[in-house]
């Protein structure tokens, strides 16, 4: 065994060389060099696209483009070819790939409350890129998989059945920033943003907007956050950077804050969950753009994305799937089903789902998985819904498959097909009040009045005057 992990390490160490570091200018050891760290992002990137799809407003995308590339130009890596982006995700996050592929959620752009706060968390993320964090990352996560290689040749049987869920948990483990690489990006941030002439102090103060999000909003916490145990001690640190800085720059010289600015380009922008991409309400999945429906089951967790919708049984031992299918027909539809799964067979009947043609079948990976699949057809779309466990568990969750399945249905309520998603809304406060009377004044609900202060950067008490601009959604 041993002489097997070295000469797998051998084979994974061949075409390395040190790399000098552009930040540190210290030999990073990497296992990719320029080329095929962009080729890795490039590959990436329709993957972000996938899973998340990206927020389609030009204004906004030229906004970040603009500002992103004048950033890139300053850092550095000035020639990497850096790309930023939006992608259509309510969570607050930003986040980098190999080869400057940068994204910022629409949830983070909804909850920033000026230019300069932009500014500081682009800044991190490109100094993520520029000090090669991506790129150590994919070197940790090779290295990492020898181990697990090993593991299949001394145990194949079991890391047959397990090995893939245990290299993508792996992967995202060790896609994570450590703290070291956290604290020189927050520099970078600092650095980057004041170069470009933005108040990185402002950078400081979205930390706390942060932990106020993590303390219990019911979002999550962005991951480029994530790795350190106390946001408010990050903004402390990066609130003295930041004002170092600046005690360099030439007498008189004003960083820039845009508060309204960036306020009054971000009216409109789409906040929370996105209904057209399907909602949840009373334990049913509802999806007015494609118009069906189907029953969740009590406790059930969920995820959905453009690519497909899932849900989980609270103790892990059974998961469903709904995803379009790409084939033309039932028959090669149900086909494809067995094929790509690499599915044996056990039993098949076309039957009828609340009016519609469908294929239910029964197959299996012997030993490992239990599969009941339905492939039903809506006029000239064709759906896969896939319920797994494994065969010690099947038998018990197979009613609960059955009964999702077969109240499969088309969606033709209309309070459900024209429902609308919310959006920001920008408002000019009429007097000196506090921003609780304010938000009140506009018609916000109690309910939602601390999230509002979230989102506003403020706490409900804080005085606002006359004039100025707060955020509301509508």
């Amino acid at each position: 065994m041993k002489n097997t992990i070295l000469l797998l390490l051998s084979f994974l160490l061949l075409g390395t060389a040190c790399k000098v570091n552009p930040v540190t200018g210290k030999k990073d050891f990497l296992v990719m060099g320029t080329e095929r760290e962009k080729a890795l992002g490039a590959s990436y990137d329709p993957q972000v696209e996938a899973s998340m799809g990206f927020y389609d407003d030009a204004k906004l995308q030229r906004f970040i483009d603009e500002k992103g590339q004048q950033m890139a130009r300053i850092s550095h890596r000035p020639n990497l070819g850096f790309q930023f982006k939006i992608v259509d995700s309510p969570v607050v996050n930003a986040f980098a790939v190999p080869g400057g592929y940068v994204y910022f959620t629409r949830g983070i752009m909804a909850h920033f409350n000026n230019e300069a706060e932009f500014a500081g968390v682009l800044g991190h993320e490109i100094g993520h890129v520029t000090a090669r964090h991506s790129a150590k990352q994919m070197r940790n996560q090779t290295l990492s998989q020898v181990g697990l290689i090993a593991g299949a040749i001394a145990f194949p049987r079991q890391f047959g059945q397990f090995g893939e869920m245990a290299q993508q948990g792996l992967g995202l483990l060790l896609l994570k920033n450590g703290r070291d690489d956290e604290s020189q990006s927050d520099k970078l941030g600092v650095q980057y943003s004041t170069k470009v002439g933005y108040d990185a102090v402002e950078m400081a103060n979205f930390f706390r907007t942060i932990d106020r999000i993590s303390a219990g909003s019911g979002q999550e916490i962005p991951t480029f956050l994530s790795t350190h145990p106390d946001p408010l001690d990050r903004e402390e640190k990066v609130k003295q950077m930041a004002r170092k800085r600046q005690a360099k720059a030439p007498a008189g010289q004003q960083f820039q804050v845009n508060r309204d600015s960036y306020l009054r380009m971000i009216d409109g922008l789409l906040y929370g969950k996105d209904p057209k991409q399907g909602f949840i309400e009373n334990n049913n999945f509802y999806h007015p753009v494609l118009e069906f429906q189907f029953p969740i089951p009590n406790g059930w967790q969920t995820a959905n994305s453009p690519q497909q919708f899932q849900m989980g049984a609270p103790d892990g031992k059974a998961v469903a799937f709904l995803m379009l299918a790409q084939e033309g027909s039932l028959q090669e539809a149900a086909r494809a089903a067995l094929t790509n799964n690499q599915l044996t067979l056990k039993q098949q009947e076309n039957i009828r789902v609340n009016g519609m043609n469908a294929i239910a079948m029964r197959s299996a990976k012997p030993n490992e998985l239990e599969v009941l699949t339905y492939v039903i057809q809506d006029g000239n779309r064709i759906y896969k819904l896939h319920g797994l466990s494994t065969p010690q568990d099947f038998s018990r969750y197979f009613n609960t498959f059955k009964q999702i399945f077969d109240n499969f249905d088309k969606l033709t309520d209309p309070s459900k097909l024209n429902k609308q998603p919310e959006r920001v809304k920008i408002e000019t406060v009429k007097s000196n009040t506090t921003l609780q009377n304010a938000l009140t004044g506009f018609g916000m609900p109690r309910a939602r009045l601390n999230e509002l202060a979230i989102l506003n950067g403020m706490e409900l008490n804080d005085r606002v005057t006359a004039g100025m601009l707060i955020k509301t959604v509508r």
